[in-house]
Order: C-alpha cells, then sequence, then structure tokens
C-alpha cells in the first residue's frame, strides 16, 4: 500500500491485478508521475499522450485520475471528451475504482457518497459530478462544447477531442472546438494547474496541433506508434507496441484493410490530409545541431507576380553535409517587390550562402536579373521541368534514405511540416516548391557549387 501511494505504476497493479503489462505502460506511468511531481511543484505542465485505439490509454487515464484524487482529495478535475458517452464511461471508472476496498485501504481520506459514508451534507455522485466527501475536490465530466461556467480546476483532462476524419477536415469543426478550449476550458485553470490530453491525431492543424504550435516547448508530447518506424530504446523498428495485447500479424491485418491516412492517423500518430501523404514527416532525419563549416545554400520560390501581394514568397536555408541535407531556416512571407529584394539580400548577408537558387519565373525572373545586375551574389536561374507533384516525387527517396534532416524544434516547423504532409491538398505548396527544387538541384553532382562575395 505504501509504494502504491508513492508510485503510479505500482499503484496500477495494486487497482488492476490483472493488468497486461507492457513497457510502453511503464513508460507512459513514468510520464504521468513526472506529471503530478511538476503539478505539485507548481510548474503548469502541460502532457499529450498520443497512442492507438484499444491500447488501454483511457484506463490508465481513468486510474491516474483516481490516484491524485487519493494523493489530493481536493484537487477539482474536470475532464472533458467529442461525446457524452465517453465522458460517463470515465466517470462510472473512477466511481467503481473509488468504491473498492484495495483503493479505500491505499486512500482513506478520498471517500464518494455511498450508503458507507456517514455524513450530514449530500455529496454529489451522478454521471457527470462525483464530489468528495469533507473535501473541496472532485471529478466533473463534460463535453466539447459544454458548459461549465462558473467552475475551477487543477486538472484538465483532454479524451479526444474531435470524433473523426470526417469532423476534422471541417475547419469550421476545428475553429469551433479551438475556441471552445481556449475561450471555455482553459479560462477555468486554477493558478498552478495542469493539462493532460490523450487523443488520437486527425489532422495537422486539430486543437493539438494549434496548442503545439502556440506554446512550443510548453507542452510536451509522447507518442507511442502501433508499429515501430525506427529503432527505438525498447523495441526494433517493425515491433508492435503493446504484443501482449496486440499482435504484429493484427495489426498488419487491420493496416491491410483501413486507408492508408486513417492507419497513420489512428494508429500511427502521423496526422495528413487526405489525398496527401507523399511524403511522411516521421520519415525525415532529424537533429538538434548543425556541424560547422558546411556549405550554405539557399532556395527562393517568389510569388507568381512580382507586383502584387499575392502568394506567399518562400526562402529554404540548407546546410550540406556529408550526404545528409540540414534544413536550416524557412522563411515565408507576402510582400511586394521592393521588400523581396531585400529580404533576398538580408538572408544573404545572414547565412552568407555559397549558392543562391532562385526559380526563374514571374517575380523571380526580376529577381534574378536585378541581383545579377547590382550585386556579386551566386544567383542561379532555375527554370521548372515538370509539374510540382512530380518534382516532389522525383526526391522522396533521398528523404526516405534518411538524407534530409529537419530541426527536433524550431518556430517555423510546424508550417512546414504541415505543408508537406498534406501537399498536393494543401491551401499552399510555396514552401514545398522551395524544398523541392533544393533536393532536385542538389541530386545532381554536376552542379557547380557557386563562391559568395
Amino acid at each position: 500500500m505504501i509504494q502504491a501511494r508513492r508510485s503510479f505504476w505500482a499503484f496500477r497493479q495494486l487497482i488492476d491485478p490483472e493488468i497486461k503489462k507492457g513497457w510502453w505502460q511503464k513508460d507512459a506511468a513514468h510520464h504521468l508521475q513526472q506529471f503530478y511531481e511538476d503539478m505539485i511543484a507548481g510548474n503548469r505542465p502541460k502532457l499529450v499522450i498520443e497512442a492507438p485505439p484499444q491500447h488501454g490509454k483511457s484506463r490508465m487515464i481513468t486510474e491516474f485520475i483516481t490516484w491524485l484524487a487519493g494523493k489530493n482529495p481536493d484537487c477539482r478535475t474536470i475532464y472533458t471528451s467529442v461525446s457524452e458517452r465517453l465522458g460517463m464511461r470515465a466517470n462510472k471508472a473512477c466511481q467503481r475504482m473509488y468504491s473498492l476496498e484495495r483503493y479505500q485501504k491505499c486512500f482513506p481520506d478520498t471517500k464518494i457518497s455511498g450508503k458507507n459514508v456517514v455524513t450530514a451534507l449530500a455529496y454529489a455522485r451522478n454521471s457527470e459530478l462525483i464530489e468528495y466527501v469533507d473535501r473541496i475536490g472532485y471529478f466533473r465530466n463534460t463535453t466539447v462544447n459544454g458548459s461549465i461556467v462558473g467552475e475551477s480546476l487543477d486538472l484538465g483532462v483532454i479524451d479526444d477531442p474531435i470524433k473523426g476524419r470526417k469532423e476534422a477536415a471541417s475547419k469550421t469543426i476545428r475553429d469551433s472546438t479551438w475556441s471552445w478550449l481556449t475561450d471555455d476550458f482553459f479560462t477555468r485553470f486554477s493558478e498552478d494547474a495542469g493539462m493532460l490530453a490523450i487523443l488520437t491525431r486527425w489532422h495537422v492543424d486539430d486543437p493539438i496541433g494549434r496548442l503545439k504550435k502556440k506554446l512550443g516547448d510548453d507542452v510536451q508530447v509522447i507518442t507511442y506508434k502501433a508499429i515501430a518506424e525506427h529503432d527505438e530504446p525498447q523495441r526494433r523498428k517493425g515491433e508492435a507496441l503493446f504484443p501482449e495485447h496486440k499482435s504484429i500479424e493484427l495489426l498488419h491485418s487491420l493496416r491491410d484493410t483501413m486507408l492508408p491516412e486513417n492507419w497513420e492517423s489512428l494508429y500511427q500518430q502521423n496526422p495528413i490530409i487526405k489525398g496527401g501523404n507523399m511524403v511522411k514527416v516521421s520519415e525525415f532525419k532529424r537533429h538538434k545541431i548543425i556541424p560547422d563549416g558546411l556549405r550554405i545554400v539557399q532556395s527562393w520560390d517568389t510569388a507568381q507576380k512580382a507586383n502584387e501581394l499575392n502568394d506567399p514568397t518562400v526562402c529554404t536555408t540548407w546546410a550540406i553535409g556529408d550526404n545528409v541535407y540540414y534544413l536550416v531556416d524557412v522563411f515565408v512571407k507576402k510582400m511586394l517587390y521592393p521588400e523581396l529584394k531585400a529580404a533576398c539580400m538580408g538572408l544573404h548577408d545572414k547565412y552568407k550562402p555559397d549558392t543562391v537558387l532562385i526559380e526563374d519565373k514571374s517575380s523571380g525572373s526580376s529577381l534574378i536579373q536585378d541581383l545579377q545586375a547590382s550585386t556579386l551574389m551566386p544567383v542561379i536561374p532555375i527554370m521548372p521541368v515538370s509539374d510540382k507533384v512530380t518534382r516532389l516525387s522525383a526526391c522522396t527517396s533521398m528523404i526516405f534514405a534518411g538524407r534530409v534532416s529537419l530541426p527536433e524544434r524550431s518556430d517555423w516547423l510546424f508550417d512546414f511540416e504541415s505543408e508537406i504532409a498534406a501537399f498536393p491538398n494543401a491551401p499552399h505548396d510555396d514552401q514545398v516548391d522551395s524544398f523541392s527544387q533544393f533536393l532536385n538541384w542538389v541530386r545532381d553532382d554536376s552542379k557547380p557549387i557557386m563562391i559568395g562575395w
């Protein structure tokens, strides 16, 4: 009992002696334990756990809620999900655990109303609210867009805020869900409250995607894929996440019967837009630092018209390593031609590229002529010889071979990955054009490396 009070993983085994034990449950329990430690330290933690369906994540979260209530019966928890059924199921699971004799022996100070509780006050115990006897804490379940006016929380739990692909494809639904979370749910947080989210990633622009974009490193994201896409500390590439529960053979059969985009979202936590997925974001190599002394190349995809504020202009900056191409920076901005030339010169001064690639079309043609006439900038005109899809397809093998590396973190990374993942059905493809322009150019070893000023 003492160990179960201290350790969430020990508590899980106490409360559910028949639990199937896999490495990922232990790993997730470790992260939840740290989440608790951060909460009591006043660090206002935000933890997102992405895991496949039917792998026990909802059970794990309800057990964590009850463990936290045992540690602190004054903790006020609000649990929100896309459906009333999910909330009621979590509510009933908590009630069952609170009523267990072994739970009461472990946490005797956390009680809920019932025939064995003697009190002069009436404490709620229904399908929407569980109040802890003689304490201020409670468990409250509601739906996304449900009313929580006048309530406060110390633990906010988000369980699948969007129902599925159809709803996730609707920008109206994504906007509505995000507005409720920001304007209602998040405004209920106490000073040191923690946020815990468990979900399936259906869309790159889903609420968690937006939260990650807004808060960056303040949000910790733990992703568990049904089948490993790379070697991991606990398993090899191609191995199942929880073979004791879902064998690799079963996962393969599920994958073979599903649409690729549904499999990627549900089981691999790779949100993509239907019709996209020419490139999987998970295939990119990742880097924390870039070696010094590498050749630098900039690739410009300019707006279509030199004298109009039309599509954005994009410049990607690259460092060429030993058979690895490191993405250093992505510049995206809508601007008229005078600002375009100034931006090009400014980024040249910042990164000192050895080569500057500029698409020889529309405003790019004007920029090439201007720079060649007035500067010594090492400009190479690039004339596209095929359509956008063909250009990207021609360099996907370089990505799959691990030759293209993205940073682990950057302010521009989310937007870049979103456009790459959604291509060719994204609203914009300018970052893709700059990206594929560089890769197609660098594939040709006969291309000269021009030395700058």
